[in-house]
Protein backbone atom coordinates (compact mmCIF):
# COMPACT_ATOMS: atom_id res chain seq x y z
CA UNK A 1 0.00 0.00 0.00
CA UNK A 2 0.98 3.15 -0.48
CA UNK A 3 0.77 6.08 1.77
CA UNK A 4 3.39 8.90 0.76
CA UNK A 5 5.87 9.55 -2.12
CA UNK A 6 9.08 8.27 -1.24
CA UNK A 7 12.17 9.09 -3.27
CA UNK A 8 13.29 5.89 -5.65
CA UNK A 9 16.02 3.89 -4.47
CA UNK A 10 19.22 4.68 -5.29
CA UNK A 11 21.68 2.01 -6.75
CA UNK A 12 24.99 1.57 -5.59
CA UNK A 13 26.92 -1.07 -7.48
CA UNK A 14 30.22 -2.52 -5.78
CA UNK A 15 32.69 -4.45 -7.28
CA UNK A 16 34.87 -6.80 -5.53
CA UNK A 17 35.93 -10.20 -4.25
CA UNK A 18 32.66 -12.21 -3.43
CA UNK A 19 32.82 -14.14 -0.23
CA UNK A 20 29.98 -15.11 2.78
CA UNK A 21 28.14 -12.14 4.12
CA UNK A 22 28.64 -12.64 8.06
CA UNK A 23 25.73 -11.18 9.72
CA UNK A 24 23.10 -10.58 7.53
CA UNK A 25 23.29 -14.58 6.72
CA UNK A 26 23.61 -14.50 3.00
CA UNK A 27 25.74 -16.00 0.67
CA UNK A 28 27.72 -13.83 -2.35
CA UNK A 29 28.43 -15.30 -5.56
CA UNK A 30 30.33 -14.45 -9.09
CA UNK A 31 31.63 -16.02 -12.03
CA UNK A 32 35.24 -14.91 -12.99
CA UNK A 33 36.35 -13.43 -16.12
CA UNK A 34 40.04 -12.77 -16.62
CA UNK A 35 40.74 -12.45 -13.33
CA UNK A 36 38.33 -10.15 -12.48
CA UNK A 37 34.96 -10.79 -10.67
CA UNK A 38 31.67 -10.34 -13.26
CA UNK A 39 30.02 -7.19 -11.86
CA UNK A 40 26.19 -8.36 -10.89
CA UNK A 41 22.96 -6.21 -10.87
CA UNK A 42 19.71 -8.19 -9.78
CA UNK A 43 16.61 -7.16 -11.00
CA UNK A 44 14.21 -7.14 -7.99
CA UNK A 45 10.62 -6.94 -9.70
CA UNK A 46 7.90 -5.40 -7.18
CA UNK A 47 4.56 -3.37 -6.56
CA UNK A 48 4.39 -0.07 -7.29
CA UNK A 49 3.81 0.07 -3.16
CA UNK A 50 7.09 -1.47 -2.91
CA UNK A 51 9.04 1.49 -1.30
CA UNK A 52 11.97 0.44 1.42
CA UNK A 53 14.31 2.78 3.11
CA UNK A 54 16.76 4.57 0.52
CA UNK A 55 20.09 2.41 0.90
CA UNK A 56 18.51 -0.70 2.42
CA UNK A 57 20.40 -2.52 -0.49
CA UNK A 58 24.28 -0.87 0.17
CA UNK A 59 24.81 -2.87 3.01
CA UNK A 60 24.13 -6.10 0.77
CA UNK A 61 26.31 -4.73 -1.88
CA UNK A 62 28.65 -4.03 0.28
CA UNK A 63 29.01 -8.00 1.71
CA UNK A 64 28.11 -9.59 -2.05
CA UNK A 65 29.34 -7.11 -4.37
CA UNK A 66 25.82 -7.80 -5.86
CA UNK A 67 23.58 -4.81 -7.12
CA UNK A 68 20.24 -4.49 -6.82
CA UNK A 69 17.73 -2.49 -8.73
CA UNK A 70 14.30 -2.46 -8.25
CA UNK A 71 11.44 -2.61 -11.41
CA UNK A 72 8.39 -1.63 -10.23
CA UNK A 73 5.12 -3.22 -11.97
CA UNK A 74 1.76 -1.80 -11.01
CA UNK A 75 -0.42 -3.53 -8.14
CA UNK A 76 0.06 -7.49 -7.30
CA UNK A 77 -2.71 -8.34 -9.56
CA UNK A 78 -0.85 -6.73 -12.53
CA UNK A 79 2.48 -8.14 -11.18
CA UNK A 80 2.01 -11.57 -11.23
CA UNK A 81 0.04 -11.37 -14.62
CA UNK A 82 3.09 -10.01 -15.96
CA UNK A 83 5.22 -12.97 -14.41
CA UNK A 84 2.76 -15.65 -15.69
CA UNK A 85 2.63 -14.59 -19.17
CA UNK A 86 6.64 -14.07 -19.17
CA UNK A 87 7.30 -17.46 -17.17
CA UNK A 88 10.73 -18.95 -18.82
CA UNK A 89 11.98 -15.84 -19.73
CA UNK A 90 11.11 -13.01 -16.92
CA UNK A 91 12.07 -9.43 -17.42
CA UNK A 92 13.78 -9.46 -13.51
CA UNK A 93 15.66 -12.43 -11.16
CA UNK A 94 13.24 -12.30 -8.40
CA UNK A 95 9.81 -11.06 -7.73
CA UNK A 96 8.12 -9.08 -4.39
CA UNK A 97 4.83 -8.80 -3.53
CA UNK A 98 2.89 -12.25 -4.68
CA UNK A 99 0.09 -12.69 -2.11
CA UNK A 100 -1.77 -15.78 -1.06
CA UNK A 101 -4.60 -14.93 -2.83
CA UNK A 102 -2.80 -14.94 -6.49
CA UNK A 103 -0.10 -17.82 -5.20
CA UNK A 104 -1.72 -20.80 -6.70
CA UNK A 105 -1.94 -18.65 -10.05
CA UNK A 106 1.92 -18.20 -10.37
CA UNK A 107 2.70 -21.87 -9.14
CA UNK A 108 0.45 -23.16 -11.78
CA UNK A 109 2.41 -21.26 -14.49
CA UNK A 110 5.31 -22.31 -13.13
CA UNK A 111 6.82 -18.69 -12.75
CA UNK A 112 9.26 -19.72 -9.80
CA UNK A 113 12.78 -21.48 -8.60
CA UNK A 114 12.79 -23.26 -5.73
CA UNK A 115 15.05 -22.54 -3.33
CA UNK A 116 14.42 -22.81 1.08
CA UNK A 117 16.45 -20.26 2.70
CA UNK A 118 18.90 -20.46 5.19
CA UNK A 119 16.72 -18.08 7.35
CA UNK A 120 13.55 -20.45 6.98
CA UNK A 121 13.02 -22.13 10.60
CA UNK A 122 13.17 -18.33 11.64
CA UNK A 123 10.03 -17.48 9.57
CA UNK A 124 6.59 -17.34 10.69
CA UNK A 125 5.57 -21.56 10.54
CA UNK A 126 1.98 -20.61 9.34
CA UNK A 127 3.28 -18.54 6.31
CA UNK A 128 6.36 -20.76 5.64
CA UNK A 129 4.12 -23.73 5.62
CA UNK A 130 2.10 -22.37 2.60
CA UNK A 131 4.85 -23.28 0.27
CA UNK A 132 6.68 -26.17 1.81
CA UNK A 133 8.90 -26.97 -0.71
CA UNK A 134 10.14 -23.43 -1.00
CA UNK A 135 8.70 -22.51 -4.65
CA UNK A 136 8.29 -18.96 -2.95
CA UNK A 137 9.51 -17.58 0.43
CA UNK A 138 7.21 -15.67 2.65
CA UNK A 139 8.54 -11.93 3.61
CA UNK A 140 5.63 -10.44 5.39
CA UNK A 141 1.88 -10.10 6.67
CA UNK A 142 -0.73 -8.07 7.17
CA UNK A 143 -4.82 -8.51 7.29
CA UNK A 144 -6.95 -6.44 4.49
CA UNK A 145 -10.53 -5.32 6.76
CA UNK A 146 -12.87 -2.65 6.39
CA UNK A 147 -11.64 0.76 7.75
CA UNK A 148 -14.04 3.56 8.84
CA UNK A 149 -13.84 7.77 9.23
CA UNK A 150 -14.33 8.03 13.02
CA UNK A 151 -14.83 11.79 12.75
CA UNK A 152 -17.71 11.17 10.11
CA UNK A 153 -19.05 8.49 12.15
CA UNK A 154 -19.09 10.38 15.82
CA UNK A 155 -19.86 13.57 13.79
CA UNK A 156 -23.73 12.11 12.48
CA UNK A 157 -23.88 9.64 16.21
CA UNK A 158 -24.17 6.74 13.87
CA UNK A 159 -22.17 3.44 15.10
CA UNK A 160 -19.85 1.80 12.31
CA UNK A 161 -20.32 -1.44 10.99
CA UNK A 162 -18.10 -4.02 12.89
CA UNK A 163 -19.14 -7.01 10.92
CA UNK A 164 -19.59 -7.89 7.53
CA UNK A 165 -23.26 -8.75 7.82
CA UNK A 166 -23.76 -5.20 9.27
CA UNK A 167 -22.65 -4.09 6.19
CA UNK A 168 -26.03 -4.73 4.08
CA UNK A 169 -27.90 -2.74 6.42
CA UNK A 170 -29.74 0.03 5.45
CA UNK A 171 -27.70 2.13 7.77
CA UNK A 172 -24.85 2.04 5.38
CA UNK A 173 -26.41 2.80 2.06
CA UNK A 174 -24.11 4.35 -0.09
CA UNK A 175 -20.99 4.48 2.35
CA UNK A 176 -18.52 1.81 1.11
CA UNK A 177 -16.27 1.84 -1.36
CA UNK A 178 -14.35 -1.78 -2.73
CA UNK A 179 -12.03 -2.35 -4.85
CA UNK A 180 -12.47 -5.10 -7.95
CA UNK A 181 -11.84 -8.20 -7.19
CA UNK A 182 -11.11 -9.18 -10.58
CA UNK A 183 -7.98 -6.71 -10.64
CA UNK A 184 -6.80 -5.75 -7.31
CA UNK A 185 -5.42 -8.03 -4.41
CA UNK A 186 -7.04 -6.61 -1.47
CA UNK A 187 -10.28 -6.38 -3.57
CA UNK A 188 -9.65 -10.26 -3.94
CA UNK A 189 -8.98 -10.93 0.07
CA UNK A 190 -12.06 -8.98 0.47
CA UNK A 191 -14.23 -11.19 -1.88
CA UNK A 192 -12.29 -14.42 -0.20
CA UNK A 193 -13.39 -12.84 3.26
CA UNK A 194 -17.19 -13.19 2.66
CA UNK A 195 -16.65 -16.46 1.39
CA UNK A 196 -14.72 -17.77 4.29
CA UNK A 197 -17.25 -15.66 6.55
CA UNK A 198 -20.62 -16.32 4.47
CA UNK A 199 -19.68 -20.24 3.06
CA UNK A 200 -22.11 -21.03 0.07
CA UNK A 201 -24.18 -18.32 1.19
CA UNK A 202 -21.48 -15.38 0.13
CA UNK A 203 -23.54 -14.72 -3.65
CA UNK A 204 -26.88 -13.51 -1.74
CA UNK A 205 -24.07 -11.52 0.64
CA UNK A 206 -23.09 -10.06 -2.77
CA UNK A 207 -26.02 -9.40 -4.15
CA UNK A 208 -27.34 -7.55 -0.54
CA UNK A 209 -24.24 -5.10 -1.11
CA UNK A 210 -24.99 -4.40 -4.36
CA UNK A 211 -28.47 -3.43 -3.85
CA UNK A 212 -27.16 -1.34 -1.14
CA UNK A 213 -25.24 0.70 -3.51
CA UNK A 214 -21.80 -0.19 -2.64
CA UNK A 215 -19.23 1.67 -4.62
CA UNK A 216 -16.72 -0.95 -6.38
CA UNK A 217 -13.63 0.74 -8.40
CA UNK A 218 -10.55 -0.53 -9.81
CA UNK A 219 -8.01 -0.64 -7.23
CA UNK A 220 -7.00 0.15 -3.78
CA UNK A 221 -5.49 3.61 -4.40
CA UNK A 222 -8.95 4.45 -6.28
CA UNK A 223 -10.91 3.42 -3.40
CA UNK A 224 -8.78 5.29 -0.80
CA UNK A 225 -7.40 8.12 -2.03
CA UNK A 226 -10.58 8.72 -4.62
CA UNK A 227 -13.62 7.90 -2.36
CA UNK A 228 -13.07 7.07 1.19
CA UNK A 229 -14.20 10.59 3.30
CA UNK A 230 -10.71 10.22 5.87
CA UNK A 231 -8.00 10.55 2.81
CA UNK A 232 -10.04 12.41 0.30
CA UNK A 233 -12.82 15.03 -0.79
CA UNK A 234 -14.56 11.30 -1.24
CA UNK A 235 -18.30 10.68 0.18
CA UNK A 236 -17.83 7.38 1.23
CA UNK A 237 -17.07 6.60 5.31
CA UNK A 238 -16.42 3.24 4.83
CA UNK A 239 -13.28 0.89 2.07
CA UNK A 240 -11.63 -1.73 1.91
CA UNK A 241 -7.83 -1.65 3.43
CA UNK A 242 -5.49 -2.85 5.35
CA UNK A 243 -5.37 -3.37 9.69
CA UNK A 244 -2.00 -0.91 9.70
CA UNK A 245 -3.87 1.73 7.43
CA UNK A 246 -4.66 3.56 10.83
CA UNK A 247 -0.35 3.93 11.72
CA UNK A 248 0.22 4.92 8.27
CA UNK A 249 -2.40 7.73 8.60
CA UNK A 250 -0.28 9.11 11.62
CA UNK A 251 2.66 8.93 10.82
CA UNK A 252 2.75 10.34 7.69
CA UNK A 253 0.37 13.24 8.85
CA UNK A 254 1.72 16.72 9.60
CA UNK A 255 0.96 18.09 12.16
CA UNK A 256 0.93 14.42 13.68
CA UNK A 257 -2.30 13.41 15.73
CA UNK A 258 -1.92 12.10 19.08
CA UNK A 259 -4.76 9.28 17.57
CA UNK A 260 -5.89 7.58 14.23
CA UNK A 261 -8.38 9.47 12.45
CA UNK A 262 -9.49 5.79 11.34
CA UNK A 263 -10.18 2.56 12.62
CA UNK A 264 -10.57 -0.76 11.48
CA UNK A 265 -13.11 -3.43 11.80
CA UNK A 266 -11.28 -6.33 13.40
CA UNK A 267 -14.01 -8.89 12.60
CA UNK A 268 -14.05 -7.95 8.65
CA UNK A 269 -9.98 -8.82 8.24
CA UNK A 270 -8.97 -11.37 5.71
CA UNK A 271 -5.22 -12.41 6.44
CA UNK A 272 -2.40 -11.55 3.49
CA UNK A 273 0.94 -12.92 3.19
CA UNK A 274 3.23 -11.36 0.61
CA UNK A 275 6.09 -13.67 -1.12
CA UNK A 276 9.31 -13.82 -2.98
CA UNK A 277 11.04 -15.96 -5.52
CA UNK A 278 12.95 -16.45 -8.12
CA UNK A 279 11.98 -16.15 -11.51
CA UNK A 280 12.53 -19.06 -13.62
CA UNK A 281 14.99 -18.16 -16.29
CA UNK A 282 17.55 -15.77 -14.36
CA UNK A 283 20.70 -16.06 -15.35
CA UNK A 284 21.72 -15.53 -11.72
CA UNK A 285 20.24 -17.74 -9.83
CA UNK A 286 22.89 -18.19 -7.05
CA UNK A 287 23.05 -14.11 -6.51
CA UNK A 288 19.26 -14.55 -5.90
CA UNK A 289 19.46 -16.90 -3.61
CA UNK A 290 21.28 -14.74 -1.61
CA UNK A 291 18.76 -11.98 -2.75
CA UNK A 292 15.82 -13.69 -1.01
CA UNK A 293 18.26 -14.68 2.16
CA UNK A 294 18.51 -11.03 2.17
CA UNK A 295 15.26 -10.25 1.54
CA UNK A 296 13.90 -12.22 4.76
CA UNK A 297 17.09 -11.29 7.31
CA UNK A 298 16.65 -9.76 10.85
CA UNK A 299 18.11 -6.41 9.02
CA UNK A 300 15.71 -5.77 6.08
CA UNK A 301 12.63 -7.53 7.84
CA UNK A 302 12.93 -5.18 10.36
CA UNK A 303 12.84 -2.00 7.34
CA UNK A 304 9.36 -2.98 7.11
CA UNK A 305 6.73 -1.98 9.47
CA UNK A 306 7.37 1.73 8.68
CA UNK A 307 8.00 1.88 5.07
CA UNK A 308 5.85 -1.10 3.90
CA UNK A 309 2.85 -0.85 6.94
CA UNK A 310 3.12 -4.76 7.13
CA UNK A 311 4.29 -7.32 9.97
CA UNK A 312 7.82 -8.66 9.04
CA UNK A 313 7.41 -12.07 8.71
CA UNK A 314 11.31 -13.23 10.18
CA UNK A 315 9.87 -13.81 14.32
CA UNK A 316 13.69 -12.62 15.37
CA UNK A 317 12.86 -8.97 14.04
CA UNK A 318 11.81 -5.59 16.45
CA UNK A 319 8.79 -4.20 15.66
CA UNK A 320 8.98 -0.59 16.33
CA UNK A 321 6.68 0.43 18.97
CA UNK A 322 5.33 3.61 17.19
CA UNK A 323 3.98 1.07 14.78
CA UNK A 324 2.38 -1.09 17.52
CA UNK A 325 0.88 1.54 19.05
CA UNK A 326 -1.89 2.28 16.42
CA UNK A 327 -2.06 -0.94 14.46
CA UNK A 328 -4.52 -3.37 15.11
CA UNK A 329 -3.34 -7.08 14.61
CA UNK A 330 -6.97 -9.36 14.34
CA UNK A 331 -6.96 -12.44 16.69
CA UNK A 332 -8.34 -14.84 14.59
CA UNK A 333 -8.77 -13.63 11.20
CA UNK A 334 -10.97 -15.02 7.97
CA UNK A 335 -8.50 -17.49 5.94
CA UNK A 336 -9.31 -19.82 3.05
CA UNK A 337 -6.81 -22.58 2.30
CA UNK A 338 -4.92 -21.51 -0.91
CA UNK A 339 -5.22 -25.12 -2.74
CA UNK A 340 -8.80 -24.41 -2.23
CA UNK A 341 -8.47 -20.85 -3.98
CA UNK A 342 -6.50 -22.69 -6.61
CA UNK A 343 -9.65 -24.89 -7.66
CA UNK A 344 -12.24 -22.39 -6.96
CA UNK A 345 -10.52 -19.12 -8.02
CA UNK A 346 -11.81 -18.60 -11.52
CA UNK A 347 -15.76 -20.08 -10.18
CA UNK A 348 -15.72 -17.38 -7.72
CA UNK A 349 -14.86 -14.51 -9.83
CA UNK A 350 -17.00 -15.73 -12.62
CA UNK A 351 -20.23 -15.47 -10.06
CA UNK A 352 -18.99 -12.55 -8.62
CA UNK A 353 -18.77 -10.64 -11.94
CA UNK A 354 -22.09 -11.70 -12.92
CA UNK A 355 -23.33 -10.22 -9.40
CA UNK A 356 -21.22 -7.06 -9.18
CA UNK A 357 -19.98 -5.83 -12.52
CA UNK A 358 -22.68 -6.70 -14.43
Amino acid sequence: MRYARVTPLGRRLVWGIVGLAIGLGVSACSTVERGRPEKITLRLLAHDSFTPTEGIFDSFTDRTGIGVDIVRGGDAGTLVTKAVLASGNPEADVLWGLDNTLLSRALAADVFLPYLSVHREDLEPTARDLSPNGAVTPVDSGDVCINYDKEWFAERNVSPPLTLQALTSSTYRNLLVVPNAVSSSPGLAFLLASIAEFGDAWPDWWQALRDNNVLVVESWSDAYYGHFTAASDGTRPLVVSYATSPPAEVLFAEPRPERAPTAVAALTCFRQYEFAGILRGTKHEEAARSLIDYLVSKVFQEDLPLTQFVWPINTTAEVPQEFLDYSLRPENPLTIDPAIIALRRVEWLDTYSDIVLR
